[in-house]
């Protein structure tokens, strides 16, 4: 039987509200040591907002951070999976929107996220990305 995405997901992803500031979601990417956060509106997936959508949609147009809202920096795109879709899936839509992450939902609500390091430990732990994936971060 082919593998389940909520066998590999990360359950209870970081979630913000769209009118969160930027300084706010850089700030809880830094304690949490993660490089992406889920945007809802109550318990609808709004957007998914990265480190690097940071960078580009907000410090590269000089836009203040403390002032400038998580909505306006979210990925336009929202490709998601449910927990139910089989992992290929999940590799699937990576491989054909060139995304490193997947939202995963329950209806509109948000319910978990699957990354490539998910996918590259659960598929082969002894790959370069794997190992990437499994080390501890930098202090």
């Amino acid at each position: 039987m082919a593998q389940k995405v909520r066998e590999i997901m990360t359950s209870a992803p970081v979630a913000v509200g769209t009118r969160t500031a930027v300084s706010e979601v850089a700030h809880r990417m830094r304690d949490e040591n993660i490089g992406a956060v889920l945007v809802a509106e109550g318990d609808e997936l709004r957007g998914l907002v990265t480190d690097r959508d940071l960078v580009v949609r907000v410090l590269a147009e000089d836009k203040n951070p403390a002032d400038t809202t998580v909505q306006s920096a979210c990925s336009p795109e929202l490709v998601t999976v449910t927990p139910d879709d089989e992992v290929g899936r999940a590799v699937q839509l990576m491989r054909e929107h060139s995304l490193r992450r997947l939202p995963v939902v329950e209806g509109k609500h948000p319910v978990g996220i699957v990354a490539l390091g998910d996918l590259a430990m659960e598929r082969d732990p002894e790959s370069a990305l794997g190992d990437i994936s499994a080390a501890r971060p930098n202090e």
